[in-house]
């Protein structure tokens, strides 16, 4: 793949977090400018996670039937755009609207960037893997950009600044998307070849919507789990580590280098997936974040932000994991829209979090129901990962059949 290209690949996967994720922090500032608490300002990102979610199945479809570079492009523009918008709004309504639109154009990137960035690859777990890092160093700095922006500015310098820069490099993705060749065409294999190699037998057809079941439900109980615990982490570092630091800027920079540390766990996870049966990599993942998500919840201090830390590590070096298991036995040709439901299932994780999040955070302060519940998620998945075949054949077979 052209090296360019991959690079605004990687940008628009840092893009992508950084712009969800803007408002977790934001939304400490805004308790004071809208004399409103937590949850209920907490529960106007909704709409915004929603359309991320639901917006990915859509998106991956006009991938793969139109042009993934120019819904790239789209991307970009619209992503910096809404966020721009955003920072205009007047009051609690317009702040929803803006982040409905920043999530549903954020919503392409995964089943279309992703995609992109697979294409004619034979091993794709390190390219996974530093895309995710990409990702990540998104998310943590949305709460280090959010946090120093509302302390030196104010809360609407975060989405104005951002946005600017977003669309000045879609502006400069489109002048340099001309030059490049394209990759948009890309051949079906016929239906009945691919039928026939993934339907076999009984045993082939029954071991693949194994593999489906299990799968969908991880990606929407993995999702739940990552996307509650970095939605409330910045809740979280306010009141758990009182001690160390009580203002917008210090919890922003606290979450910030806990999640752009434990990024750099995606490029180990994506070497593992190259080299070891990813079975095997998955569980381990699964099974070691059960503990680590009931301590968080009962620490706090030095305590917490060791065991947030050591979960970070955990959940972020699980998100390539699964990916390469699409990418691995998915036809190109159909991928972005695999990836469209996979990430509508993942994603709509998000929507569902800040309402888990605004029932069980405590009146008082405190998460730990929260952090008990996303265990026994973990858990579920960790015991469902077992009945996953060691080497999917019918699956190899389909993707064999579509190359």
């Amino acid at each position: 793949m052209n090296r360019s290209r991959l690079m605004f690949l990687y940008v628009g996967h840092f893009y992508d977090h950084l712009f969800v994720f803007l408002y977790p922090t934001v939304v400490l500032t805004l308790q004071a400018q809208f004399d409103r608490p937590y949850d209920e300002l907490l529960l106007l990102a909704t709409p915004g996670l929603v359309a991320f979610a639901g917006g990915a199945i859509p998106a991956g479809w006009l991938g793969d039937r139109w042009s993934r570079s120019n819904m790239m492009a789209i991307f970009f523009i619209g992503i910096g755009t809404a966020s721009i918008l955003t920072g205009m709004a007047r009051n609690p309504l317009e702040i929803a609207i803006g982040l409905f639109f920043i999530g549903l154009f954020a919503s392409i990137y995964h089943p279309v960037g992703i995609a992109m960035m697979v294409q004619g690859r034979e091993k794709v777990g390190r390219v996974l893997g530093i895309s995710g890092v990409w990702g990540n160093m998104g998310l943590a700095a949305a709460a280090l950009v959010a946090g120093a922006l509302g302390d030196w500015i104010s809360w609407r310098a975060a989405f104005y600044i951002p946005g600017a820069v977003a669309l000045l490099t879609g502006l400069i993705y489109i002048a340099a998307s001309r030059s490049w060749p394209s990759t948009d065409k890309i051949a079906a294999p016929k239906k009945e070849n691919m039928m026939a190699a993934i339907a076999s037998s009984p045993e082939a057809r029954q071991a693949m919507w194994r593999v489906i079941a299990i799968l969908g439900t991880a990606a929407l109980l993995v999702g739940l789990v990552f996307q509650t615990s970095t939605i409330a982490l910045p809740k979280l570092f306010e009141e758990g580590l009182y001690d160390i630091t009580s203002s917008g800027l210090g919890v922003g920079g606290l979450v910030s280098l806990a999640i752009s540390v434990a990024a750099f766990t995606q490029i180990a996870s994506g070497l593992l997936v190259d080299r070891f049966p990813i079975k095997t990599v998955w569980i381990g993942a699964l099974f070691l974040q059960v503990p680590l998500l009931i301590v968080v919840g009962l620490v706090s201090q030095v305590g917490l932000l060791i065991a947030a830390f050591a979960l970070l590590v955990i959940i972020f070096g699980e998100i390539p994991i699964q990916d390469a298991l699409l990418t691995r036995h998915t036809p190109d040709h159909l991928r972005s829209r695999i990836f469209g439901l996979k990430f509508a299932l993942a994603l709509g994780a998000s929507a569902l979090a800040v309402p888990i999040i605004a029932a069980l955070h405590a009146p008082g302060g405190g998460f730990i129901w929260l952090f008990a519940m996303l265990a026994s998620c973990a858990l579920a998945v960790g015991f469902a990962a077992i009945w996953l075949p060691m080497r999917p054949r019918h699956l190899e077979a389909g993707a064999a059949a579509g190359d």
